[in-house]
Formats: structure tokens, C-alpha cells, sequence
């Protein structure tokens, strides 16, 4: 039983270990979002944090709603994108480990 115990808790290390690597992977990466067939994108890292916003210079000086709409919607691509990659990055790291249905990892 003891060896049991040891063994878990040793699972259980490295599981911590492999996620704080996995984040700290996740947090430096980025991804695109864009919208209007490319006209506006949205860079963005792993941590949600916009790093840059590019405008087609064909879109500056048309109706402003439209922009404001296509930026929000650059950016949730973004976001979206950012949510997939960290799922696919979890499910390789607890690969092998049951997880809790709905269970969500600290990041």
C-alpha cells in the first residue's frame, strides 16, 4: 500500500511539473485571429493579451461600425483560437491521467 502511495504522489509531481511547463509553453505562444477574409488580425498570446492589431488601409475611412465590428470579431477568433490550443496542449500533458468530466485546468 505504501509503495501504492508513493507511486501516486509521485504521478501526481510530475503531473504538476508537466502542467507548469505546459503553461508557461502555452502563456509564450501565439496565434492569429482574423476577420473580413484577412482584413483585420488580431495577434495574441497564450495569456489572452493582445500584441498587435492590423488594419487593411482599404477599411480606414469606411464606416466605422463596420471596423469596430470586424476588430471584435478579430478578436474573438483569437480567443477562440487560444482556447483550443490550451485544450489540445492539456489533453497531451494528462494523456493516461483520468480527469474529472468538466474538471478545468488552473489556467
Amino acid at each position: 500500500m505504501k509503495n501504492a502511495l508513493a507511486g501516486i504522489m509521485q504521478q501526481a509531481q510530475k503531473m504538476q511539473e508537466n502542467l507548469k511547463k505546459a503553461q508557461e509553453e502555452l502563456e509564450a505562444m501565439e496565434v492569429q485571429g482574423e476577420s473580413g477574409g484577412g482584413l483585420v488580425t488580431i495577434v495574441m498570446t497564450g495569456k489572452r493579451e493582445v500584441r498587435k492589431v492590423s488594419i487593411d488601409p482599404s477599411l480606414v475611412g469606411d464606416d466605422k461600425d463596420m471596423l469596430e465590428d470586424l476588430v471584435a470579431a478579430a478578436i474573438n477568433d483569437a480567443v477562440h483560437k487560444v482556447g483550443k490550443m490550451k485544450k489540445e496542449k492539456m489533453a497531451d500533458v494528462t494523456a493516461g491521467i483520468p480527469i474529472p468530466p468538466g474538471f478545468q485546468m488552473p489556467f
